[in-house]
């Protein structure tokens, strides 16, 4: 299965983001890489390796990031780290998330994944 990375400035907003991901797929590899070691806001490139590594596999790992530095750091984290099936996918947080897991969760590659993933950037949540 794909792995996936939640990267946020904030420790619990990570961590809610993969505990909602995972109610939707309990099997799917998720981890979240929030705040700083000592839980204050920022992003932590020893977290983001970390969680990485946590879920790594042959499958790759698709990292979802807030904003900001969260891309940034996984940037930095990614030239270092020299795998080819470790992608950033730029989307909304939450629902790429629980996009990331159901899809994970039916065995979906990463490529195949990066591509449906592009389909939740559009979704509207109100009608106009």
């Amino acid at each position: 299965m794909v792995g996936i990375v939640i990267v946020s400035h904030s420790q619990k907003l990570a961590e809610g983001v993969v505990e909602l991901a995972k109610m939707m797929a309990s099997n799917a590899p998720v981890a979240a890489a929030g705040g700083l070691e000592d839980g204050n806001f920022g992003t932590s490139y020893e977290k983001i390796s970390s969680a990485i590594e946590s879920v790594y596999s042959a499958d790759g790992v698709a990292i979802l990031m807030d904003m900001g530095s969260a891309v940034m750091t996984t940037e930095m984290v990614l030239e270092d780290l020299e795998r080819d099936n470790v992608k950033m996918l730029d989307c909304p947080l939450v629902e790429g998330a629980v996009l990331a897991a159901v899809e994970s969760a039916g065995g979906i590659s990463l490529d195949d994944l990066a591509k449906k993933i592009d389909e939740v950037r559009a979704v509207k949540k109100l009608d106009e």
